[in-house]
């Protein structure tokens, strides 16, 4: 009777004991469990996503920070006293940011004239106007005998079509072409007028002038399509790009950056403008020099300026 007693007690006992362990294993987990789900929480999210986020807003907006002053600076330092009279230009397309040095200025535009051409050419043609197909025929009193181009060497009598002779006119810099088609297809009149209705208020078609500022007007509405349809304006812009003098403004810059833009050449004169984009950043530098000395001095000038602008613009 008292072994019964005693094995029952001991069963007791052991059934006891095997709950205090289960409830320990239980409550065991348990903690191990809240444990790992915050440290879960830590490792995903160390910083709320709000402060993420403004974190990194006032992080870019420091470091895009540009100082118009600063980068002044930056290009007198560098041309120095290499030019005595000059102009550079700078728009940022992807924000406010302008910077200006002699912007207003007014010098010989050289070719840089014959943006304008080419840009009332389309700009008529988008109207319905002008057929850019249409092939006319260069005779020995169109050809201008002196500068840059392939047209003066073809002989009198050769036929192109409009859109070749504002190609030419662009990548070429063909005199030739730039003649005919401001002299007979658009005529210097309506070009001067289409000018001064898209605000280039110190062109001058007739005396062959303008500034560095007035060039990023017309260079805008271009690269903005504004002139004509999208599919002419990337016609247009073609011409611009791989020119036959890309030793200046795209000189410098990496491969993967395209440079739309247009050189000018006179005595003394050289200038380079248009808009530089890498697919991210977008902005027009022109830059204007006149009194020089050395042509390939100055042409190294504007792809070290170029170079420097692209720089401070770019991340």
């Amino acid at each position: 009777m008292n072994h019964r007693v005693r094995t029952g007690q001991a069963k007791t006992s052991g059934i006891k004991k095997l709950v205090w362990l289960t409830v320990l294993l239980g409550i065991t987990i348990g903690i191990i469990r809240i444990i790992g789900s915050r440290r879960a929480v830590t490792i995903v999210s160390p910083i709320p996503d709000e402060a993420k986020e403004t974190t990194s807003i006032l992080t870019n907006w420091f470091a895009k920070k540009k100082s118009a002053d600063d980068l002044r600076k930056k290009i007198q330092e560098l041309v120095n006293n290499r030019w005595k009279n000059y102009s550079v230009y700078v728009k940022d397309y992807t924000s406010s940011f302008t910077m200006g040095i002699n912007e207003t200025v007014i010098f010989t535009a050289a070719s840089v004239n014959k943006v304008p051409i080419v840009a009332a050419l389309y700009y008529y043609a988008g109207k319905g106007e002008i057929d850019l197909d249409e092939r006319v025929t260069i005779q020995a009193r169109d050809v201008q005998d002196f500068g840059t181009g392939s047209i003066r060497y073809d002989p009198p009598g050769s036929v192109y079509s409009l859109k070749t002779l504002a190609k030419l006119a662009i990548e070429q810099s063909d005199n030739t072409a730039a003649y005919v088609l401001g002299n007979y297809t658009v005529g210097l009149d309506r070009v001067q007028s289409l000018m001064n209705e898209w605000g280039l208020t110190q062109t001058d078609m007739v005396n062959n002038k303008t500034t560095s500022r007035d060039m990023n007007q017309l260079f805008e509405k271009i690269y903005k399509g504004e002139v004509t349809n999208a599919a002419s304006t990337q016609e247009m812009l073609a011409f611009f790009k791989d020119t036959d003098f890309e030793d200046r403004l795209p000189a410098l810059l990496p491969d993967t950056v395209t440079v739309y833009h247009k050189i000018g050449n006179e005595i003394a004169v050289m200038h380079d403008a248009g808009i530089v984009t890498d697919g991210k950043a977008a902005y027009y530098i022109g830059v204007f020099s006149s009194d020089i000395t050395d042509e390939e001095e100055a042409k190294k000038v504007i792809a070290q300026v170029s170079k420097l602008v692209y720089d401070y613009l770019t991340p």
